[in-house]
């Protein structure tokens, strides 16, 4: 089976899943072409295991100071060029076309009248979730960004609908933990807010991962340390971390989750998507949220040891068989039987 498979590139969530997805479809002998957009051509990096993949310029979203900017997403997009690659994509020749919230493969299949199919944590927003945070431009913007076919969402419970759990990428064995070793990761909100949250609290060691690179500042401090986007130097740290505090998307809290790690995060402003997510965490009772940069929310997160750990199934080898078997109704019982698989440990 030949399939098409776009990946929005916006921060790295979406990445992680499609590296999840990668190696099953190939075992079940699948033949993927990828294509990937939201961000620069060269910021994309150790992108190896997809082989020859394409690029678009897409769309993504601006942000300022931890909120959605609508003026300058609309500014800096480039609606013409988008336009033009949604024309242009040739899509002929394949058995099955796969959006990851990536809207030029999406638009383009609609345009062609191809079906496609959504995976991604997007897709279950259109069921009954956990809301927050929903307005006309949030509930439009996950409507029509890359609408598909048929929408396979993913989430931390199934809400009692056809929902699956996060797709985990398979990592290192985990590690013993250092209780002083804390990541954080919040690509959305200014580096500086960042350490002056953080350099109060001495007694811990925070790798602080800038989607920018290390930044010089006088603020920086012997327990705060800054580093450059690295899959492998994140990974290294993240398996004996603590804890991770990170704004409230989807993938790395998963990933938390997954491996038994503590959870904080902060939900990006005016946005739909993470306001959600924040809420569906306090209701599920898996981590804790903090509403703004807060000394005394991340204090009290800090002196506490409970952590969650839900271990998830092996969803990403389902989800391809599902794939090929090339009969696109979801069925029940086959969600149930992947949820009977989860575990929640502690």
């Amino acid at each position: 089976m030949k399939i098409f498979y776009g990946v929005q590139g916006t921060g790295n969530g979406h990445i992680t899943r499609a590296r999840a997805m990668a190696p099953k479809l190939r075992a079940a002998g699948a033949e993927v072409t990828w294509l990937f957009s939201g961000r620069p051509r060269e910021d994309f990096f150790e992108m190896e295991v997809f082989g020859d993949h394409l690029w678009r310029a897409g769309l993504t979203f601006q942000t300022r100071h931890g909120h959605v900017h609508y003026l300058r997403t609309a500014l800096r997009n480039n609606l013409v060029r988008f336009v033009d690659d949604i024309r242009s994509l040739d899509l002929r020749g394949y058995d099955r076309v796969i959006t990851d919230f990536e809207p030029v493969t999406a638009w383009a299949a609609r345009l062609r009248g191809i079906p496609a199919v959504g995976i991604g944590h997007q897709y279950a927003f259109g069921l009954d979730i956990p809301k927050a945070g929903a307005d006309l431009m949030g509930t439009q913007v996950l409507k029509y960004f890359a609408p598909a076919s048929v929408g396979l969402g993913v989430h931390w419970h199934h809400f009692n609908g056809p929902i699956l759990p996060p797709i985990i990428e398979a990592g290192a064995p985990p590690a013993p933990q250092n209780p002083a070793k804390i990541i954080a990761y919040l690509p959305f909100e200014d580096i500086d807010d960042v350490i002056r949250l953080l350099r109060p609290f001495t007694a811990y060691e925070f790798h602080v991962y800038n989607p920018g690179g290390p930044v010089p500042t006088s603020g920086r401090t012997a327990h705060i340390q800054i580093k450059g986007l690295s899959r492998r130097g994140f990974q290294e740290d993240f398996a004996d971390c603590a804890g991770v505090i990170c704004n409230a998307g989807f993938e790395l809290p998963s990933e938390t989750l997954h491996h038994g790690k503590k959870l904080l995060v902060k939900p990006l402003h005016r946005q739909m998507e993470q306001l959600s997510n924040a809420l569906a965490l306090e209701q599920l009772r898996l981590g804790e949220v903090m509403r703004e940069l807060d000394p005394a929310t991340l204090a009290s997160w800090l002196a506490t040891d409970q952590a969650h750990m839900v271990r998830y199934p092996d969803v990403a080898g389902a989800v391809a068989e599902w794939l090929l078997r090339g009969d696109l109704n979801i069925d029940q019982s086959w969600i149930e039987a992947i949820w009977q698989r989860a575990r929640k440990v502690a």
